[in-house]
């Protein structure tokens, strides 16, 4: 027995154990900090490729092939326009494009660069009666096979789809669309934003002629005001672990580095899609043809992440109803709009559901 009464227990080694824990992330953090702040940007999109194509905002990239046994039909990602397609090609081990090739996919991309001065006019109509079909046309040349399987992310998605309904006898053999909104006014956060009594889109539009990115940025950061906030406390608290940061970096450099819009296909897109929901409602018109989705029957996949704030899934879903396909799937996985395509979530869940239902349809 102690001689002292109110001798203090001895600490409980489970806490001591937590408490140095706790000590060694704060030194790390600490020393990580400064390491964070003066390092280069990430490194993206290493996977080989080869530029097929390229005119103004427009680049069409080629992947190396990574397998000796290729799917005879090449397939073609079609990305947002506000963002760098490298998304699906972030690092080894963590790329969509990578994963593909050694599944014995023959890959091209999509990919925008900021429009020029002169390009401020591009509407909806230079994207899908003229970059996709010249595209498709030179994937038909290079792979020298006429089939061509296709996909598009978000508002790629839009424009493969406004594509196919417009081309109802086009080469396009399998659609598959990632997070792709539809119904625009179930888009209620960019609704508000948007709201025409107070979104002068016409007069800033033609002030820019190209709409800077931080308008564009200043939208999505609108969606989640304390989002940036929240990341940046996230990051303090995980500056310890060098793959969180890694996986940070990368996706900081990819949401820094949105790209600005043509005036006139942000005008279009606030206008028709936005206030006028004409693509929902089946009335929009693109060079001078009537946006049909029914006029869509080729087998469809589309994938809708359960936590995108960005595209809701009221919003996304229309798209079975609206397709005249029959052999049509939809598939609702865990994630965020990015972190379904992106990131240990996707690798883990859409990744292999889209190998899946592509390879039986790809040979």
């Amino acid at each position: 027995m102690s001689s002292n009464p109110k001798a203090e227990a001895a600490p409980d080694p489970s806490w001591v154990a937590r408490a140095r824990e706790e000590i060694d992330r704060a030194v790390k953090r600490s020393m990580k900090a400064a390491q964070f702040l003066t390092a280069e940007p990430a490194t993206v999109g290493t996977t080989p490729k080869d530029v097929i194509y390229s005119r103004g905002t427009l680049s069409l990239y080629h992947y190396r092939p990574m397998a000796d046994e290729i799917y005879r039909i090449p397939l073609l990602l079609v990305m947002a326009t506000t963002n760098k397609a490298y998304i699906f090609d972030l690092a080894p081990g963590q790329s969509l494009v990578e994963f593909l090739l050694k599944a014995g996919y023959d890959v091209y991309v999509m990919d925008w660069n900021p429009p020029r001065a002169d390009e401020a006019n591009l509407r909806f109509e230079d994207y899908t009666q003229r970059f996709i079909p010249d595209c498709v046309r030179r994937v038909q040349e290079d792979s020298g096979v006429q089939d061509v399987n296709m996909i598009g992310y978000c508002m790629g998605g839009v424009l493969a789809t406004m594509y196919m309904a417009t081309h109802t006898d086009g080469p396009v053999k399998n659609l598959v669309c990632f997070t792709t909104p539809i119904d625009f006014s179930k888009m209620t956060e960019f609704q508000v934003w948007s709201d025409r009594r107070h979104f002068k889109v016409d007069k800033m539009a033609d002030a820019f002629g190209i709409v800077p990115a931080p308008v564009i940025v200043g939208g999505f950061d609108a969606l989640r005001p304390t989002g940036r906030l929240t990341g940046n406390i996230r990051l303090w608290d995980n500056l310890w672990n060098d793959e969180y940061v890694k996986q940070y970096r990368m996706m900081d450099r990819w949401g820094a580095e949105t790209l600005p819009l043509a005036g006139a296909y942000f005008k279009q897109t606030i206008k028709t899609l936005m206030w006028g929901n004409e693509l929902f409602n089946g009335t929009l018109k693109v060079g001078g043809k009537t946006v049909d989705l029914g006029n869509i029957k080729v087998p469809l996949l589309s994938i809708v992440a359960e936590y995108d704030h960005i595209v809701p899934y009221d919003a996304a879903h229309p798209l079975m109803e609206k397709v005249g396909s029959t052999d049509k799937e939809e598939v609702i996985l865990k994630g965020g709009h990015v972190s379904l395509v992106a990131g240990p979530n996707a690798v883990k869940r859409m990744w292999p559901k889209l190998d899946q239902w592509l390879g039986g349809r790809s040979t």
